[in-house]
């Protein structure tokens, strides 16, 4: 019988005289609870390549289509676009569609990403309900099927294996993974064990279905029809235009999120920060700082920086809603930061003529220093020689200043037994180095020749010549 790919890993804990046997899910579905018992996913049974491995052709063009998601996502707006047109927007339907839609981000970004992606806290039952609802309302999926993408996307970012990485392009990060058949298979795992063994994360996606079509467009229909009489509005602009609207928030922090800002702590991947990304996804868009520091409850450390998630969880906490509350040090993060600019700065840096590179000079004995000296304008600071020919008569002192230090070791002059020379100076007088003395500067060489010349003395054998005196 053939071997099937092992879509779980087990482990077994003994306790006492029981086993207790927890299964980690690593399978990227979202719909694993609802197979038969022993069935198989269709991305694990089929047979040859998938067709996203396939060529577009007038043939198959249909099959590289998710056309549920479509359906979901591009021809049910346009429909209700369509019939917007003809139905006014009154005010109580705008503010309660501005109320949904704050729900709904909420629920995602506080809720799906960093209460369940991430555990960034601890939530009570009422909040997690309240949450899950509200994410549940957005259309973007279950809670186990949201954190499974998202943990993907971040332990495999810009890779094939991150399931919307914007090394496809920027199309395929914010829409084009959804509306396409993609290859499950080629998606990275994780382990949502945690979410899989959490009650209500399990009732809401094996409930998904109904739930979600309750709160996306049931709910806001009754809601509008019966307290104001608005039912067509409560359907299209509470409803379906609203789901649009926070879909389009999150898939914003998929696609510009890694396209567009700056990257203040780390700049090896393609997290970004920005405002106006940030301004759509509810404070997401500080996103270069949350995929360095993932499990922090922050997207950024400035309590007055546009972040409303982390406004809610402080409050939620004040009323003993949430807890357990993580954030990193400001310590790790300082570093973070100037690790970054230090980066940059070097490159900057890097650019700039320095001169020759210490590791390219020729070493120069002393006596060849002297000797050289006599046809050009060499001086010796710091062990380096410096030929200062073309620059002596522009040198600020003078040029009968710099030529009394031609053929010596100038470093008590230059670091102000003449004058105590500027930084310019030094970075200028830099990009004339042509060599290094071999042992160090003028004292550095005599200190060694009288030193090998009393070691000489010191082991010599005085009883061929008779005494020191001979030596003398």
């Amino acid at each position: 019988m053939a071997l099937r790919p092992s879509t779980t890993t087990s482990t077994t804990t003994t306790t006492g005289a029981t086993e207790e046997t927890k299964t980690v899910s690593l399978i990227p579905a979202a719909n694993e609870s609802l197979l038969r018992p022993g069935q198989q996913p269709s991305y694990l049974s089929r047979r040859g390549p998938h067709i996203s491995e396939q060529p577009w052709t007038l043939s198959n063009w249909y099959l590289h289509i998710d056309w549920f998601k479509t359906t979901l996502l591009v021809f049910i707006p346009i429909v209700a676009a369509y019939y917007a047109w003809y139905t006014p927007l009154t005010r109580p339907t705008l503010i309660f569609s501005v109320l949904l839609h704050l729900w709904a981000g909420i629920g995602i970004t506080a809720g799906y990403h960093r209460l369940w992606s991430h555990c960034s806290y601890t939530a009570t039952l009422p909040l997690q309900i309240f949450l899950g609802f509200g994410g549940a309302s957005a259309l973007e999926g279950s809670i186990r099927f949201w954190s499974w993408g998202h943990r993907a996307h971040h332990r495999f970012t810009d890779t094939d294996a991150d399931p919307y990485t914007v090394h496809k392009g920027l199309w395929h990060a914010h829409m084009g993974w959804l509306l396409l058949n993609q290859d499950y298979k080629k998606h990275g795992r994780t382990d949502i064990s945690d979410l899989s063994n959490d009650p209500f994360v399990v009732w809401q996606h094996k409930y998904y279905a109904p739930i979600s079509i309750f709160f996306a467009w049931v709910m806001p229909t009754l809601v509008a029809g019966f307290g104001w009489g608005d039912w067509k509005g409560g359907l299209i602009y509470a409803g379906v235009l609203r789901v649009v609207t926070v879909q389009q928030s999150s898939f914003t922090i998929n696609s510009l999120g890694h396209y567009l800002g700056d990257q203040p702590f780390d700049d090896r991947r393609s997290p970004r920060d920005h405002w106006i990304s940030s301004l759509f996804s509810l404070g997401e868009g500080y996103h270069n700082f949350h995929h360095e520091f993932p499990t922090d409850y922050r997207n950024t450390t400035r309590w007055l920086t546009y972040d409303p998630n982390k406004w809610c969880i402080a409050t939620w906490k004040f009323l003993g809603l949430a807890s357990d509350l993580r954030t990193f040090s400001q310590n790790e993060i300082d570093k973070g930061k100037l690790q970054q600019e230090q980066k940059r700065l070097d490159r900057k840096l890097g650019v700039l003529d320095w001169g020759k590179p210490l590791t390219v000079l020729p070493l120069m004995e002393w006596d060849d220093f002297v000797e050289q000296s006599r046809t050009r304008a060499l001086i010796a600071v710091a062990g380096l020689v410096h030929d200062v020919t073309d620059f002596a008569s522009e040198h600020p002192g003078g040029k009968g200043l710099i030529s009394t230090a031609i053929g010596k070791d100038a470093t008590p002059m230059f670091n102000g037994g003449v004058y105590n020379h500027s930084n310019a100076a030094r970075n200028l007088l830099a990009k004339y180095r042509v060599g290094i003395i071999r042992g160090g500067g003028e004292v550095e060489i005599w200190k060694v020749r009288a030193q090998k010349r009393a070691e000489m003395i010191r082991d010599y054998d005085y009883s061929i010549v008779g005494s020191k005196e001979h030596m003398q």
